[in-house]
């Protein structure tokens, strides 16, 4: 069964620049993403519980987006932080797209929320 993608939004109350190093370093992603995380010639090496997954950047811009990709995932899967702001509001907005079976997208989309809390608690959001 294939993958899906899935986006979602969330509203935050931070720069754009302050929340892309979160995003895309490893300092910033430690904070909030994984236990532990390293970077070595554009891999990224994230650490739970003591075991490491690998991803790669596949395309960034600063205080905009840092797209991933997790070395052991097909070739077309991904992860993505987008930093959007509201035309009408002028708020910044994070928005995450990631692949899931389908009927593991609502499981998938609560981790990312747990997540998010925590990264909007490291920003004081």
């Amino acid at each position: 069964m294939s993958k899906q993608l899935y986006t979602l939004e969330f509203p935050v109350r931070c720069s754009p620049s302050i929340l892309f190093e979160f995003l895309s370093t490893p300092a910033g992603l430690a904070e909030w993403f994984a236990d532990k995380v390293d970077e070595r010639d554009g891999t990224f090496y994230f650490g739970w519980n003591g075991s490491f997954e690998k991803a790669e950047v596949l395309e960034s811009e600063q205080d905009k987006f840092v797209r991933f990709h997790w070395l052991h995932a097909p070739k077309e899967e991904y992860f993505e932080f987008r930093i959007e702001k509201s035309e009408i509001t002028n708020q910044t907005i994070l928005v995450i797209k990631d692949f899931a079976e389908k009927k593991e997208i609502k499981d998938q989309s609560m981790l990312w929320d747990y997540q998010v809390k925590e990264l909007f608690h490291r920003l004081g959001n």
